[in-house]
């Protein structure tokens, strides 16, 4: 079918252009579910890739504007508070994006995903593009900067509602770790992408710092929204026996009659409400988990090029190039540590244990790094390696195969239009730690870098503690065997009077 509408949504679902495109090359005129599958898992990949990769300029430019460079930096930011106004920048455009998350993610679930991502990944590029426009017009006013920051965050809180939505609706939670372990690198990979990219443009001027990110996100763009299928729908997908999306299950129960009924997949149900989104089991412990682990995430990265290139290693300091490039290996280090998270965790049926027991190890690696970091280049890289995989690999592991797993749960009765909400929450939550540290590091790195790392080791020990009840019932479940299943049959009895939970709130 090239679209379908419902009367509880305010858009039409169609076919994009670029299918239509691509099938008038397939003999039977159609793409196959899997080639469907590998499309967004692509397209989504290589778009939170540039998300990220536009953030990335303010880390890498950072030693530039302030007062410590030998061209005497950029004003307002070469003063004595130089710092202390860049955290302030950083603040602004990570308080907007934790607000907007909550905000994208309720509309995600109620626009077209494939419209809405685009307008986030085209308003990225022009804020990115004009924070640069400064190098060039002269521009020093600190609240230009400002004002950018703002509305940059605000578009860049759309795109990750909407990847992670897009991404549930056509992957099924039985490999849905070791699948979105893999995908998650693209995190690490957009940090490694703009770090690079950023650090080669800065000896040109770091203006096209800037620039270089933001032309990336804005082509990207324009190719999500020729080519993205949202849902199988949408585009008339249909999957073989083995591919049973667990946005399908209704009450846990799938019959084959039911694979080609719209109302089935849950695609034509009422979006969920924001408070009923909050209660669902498992929502609330990794939202607030999450919020420590991004504080300690995001500490790294927006400071630690900063960091490295301000401390000797090996008994010299490095250039800010060369610093920004050597940090890319803390996401180097994500990388793996999102691919193993996502593994364990497939393997175990434990995502509370893994995250847990990857984040209660960041906190020797952390400790080690800022010890021993500064012996040799060759220490420090194996260090920060080692930090970034135990760092970004809960971070990773919650923010994709948590978040969708939990947009599917069992109590929304079937309904597949509670991912992009989910994911949101838990996100945005994460958002509010990930704007707090940063900020918190450029007052606290005036005093002491000491006392920063003993911040972000507190901050992960406490993310730890708040998985305990999860990790509690998912050790009892292992030992002992799941009930799950038992208690879906006599819910789902006692229940069959009583409205799904997303039609509460």
């Amino acid at each position: 079918m090239a679209s379908w509408t419902s009367s509880q949504f305010l858009y039409e679902e169609t076919k994009p252009c670029g299918i239509q495109f691509l099938e008038r090359f397939k003999r039977s005129g159609r793409l196959s579910f899997k080639q469907y599958q590998a499309l967004v898992f692509t397209l989504t990949f290589v778009a939170y890739i540039a998300f990220h990769a536009a953030r990335k300029p303010n880390s890498i430019v950072k030693g530039t504007l302030s007062a410590s460079t030998v061209r005497g930096g950029w004003s307002p930011f070469d003063g004595p508070d130089g710092t202390a106004l860049l955290g302030q920048i950083d603040l602004a455009f990570l308080s907007v994006y934790a607000v907007g998350m909550f905000v994208a993610g309720h509309l995600g679930d109620r626009l077209d995903l494939r419209t809405f991502l685009t307008i986030g990944m085209l308003g990225t590029g022009l804020f990115t593009a004009l924070f640069g426009v400064a190098f060039w017009a002269n521009f020093h006013s600190f609240y230009y900067f400002l004002a950018v920051q703002v509305l940059a965050g605000w578009f860049q809180s759309i795109g990750w509602p909407c990847v992670v939505a897009v991404l549930g609706n056509w992957f099924d939670k039985k490999r849905r770790g070791m699948i979105m372990g893999v995908w998650s690198a693209h995190t690490s990979l957009g940090n490694i992408t703009g770090s690079l990219l950023a650090s080669g443009l800065l000896r040109f001027g770091w203006g096209w710092s800037f620039l270089g990110p933001a032309l990336l996100i804005t082509f990207l763009g324009l190719v999500v929204y020729f080519f993205l299928p949202v849902n199988p729908p949408t585009v008339g997908a249909e999957r073989d026996g083995t591919e049973v999306d667990s946005t399908m299950r209704l009450g846990d129960t799938i019959t084959e009659s039911f694979l080609g009924s719209r109302m089935s997949t849950g695609f034509d149900r009422k979006a969920i409400g924001f408070v009923a989104a909050w209660k669902i089991p498992g929502v609330a412990p990794f939202a607030f988990c999450l919020f420590f682990t991004k504080l300690v995430s995001y500490t790294f990265l927006y400071w630690l090029p900063f960091y490295v290139s301000h401390n000797m290693i090996g008994g010299e300091y490095l250039s800010e190039e060369t610093s920004g490039n050597l940090s890319t290996l803390f996401d180097v280090g994500g990388v793996v540590g999102g691919i193993l998270a996502g593994y364990i965790s497939d393997q175990l049926d434990g995502r509370a244990i893994t995250a847990a027991g990857f984040i209660y190890l960041a906190i020797p690696a952390l400790f080690l790094y800022r010890i021993y970091g500064h012996i040799s280049l060759t220490i420090n890289i194996i260090l920060m390696f080692t930090s970034g995989v135990f760092v970004n690999g809960p971070f990773a592991l919650i923010t994709t195969a948590v978040s969708a797993d939990l947009g599917t749960h069992k109590s929304l009765k079937g309904n597949a239009r509670a991912l992009a909400t989910v994911s949101a929450i838990i996100d945005g939550t994460g958002s509010v730690g990930a704007a707090i540290g940063p900020v918190l590091t450029g007052y606290i790195s005036a005093i002491s870098w000491d006392a920063v790392f003993y911040m972000l080791m507190t901050a992960a020990f406490i993310s730890g503690l708040l998985l305990t009840k999860l990790i509690v019932t998912e050790v009892k479940a292992m030992l002992y065997g799941s009930s799950e299943e038992g208690e879906v049959a006599a819910t789902t009895s006692s229940t069959a009077a009583r409205a799904p939970i997303d039609v509460l709130l």
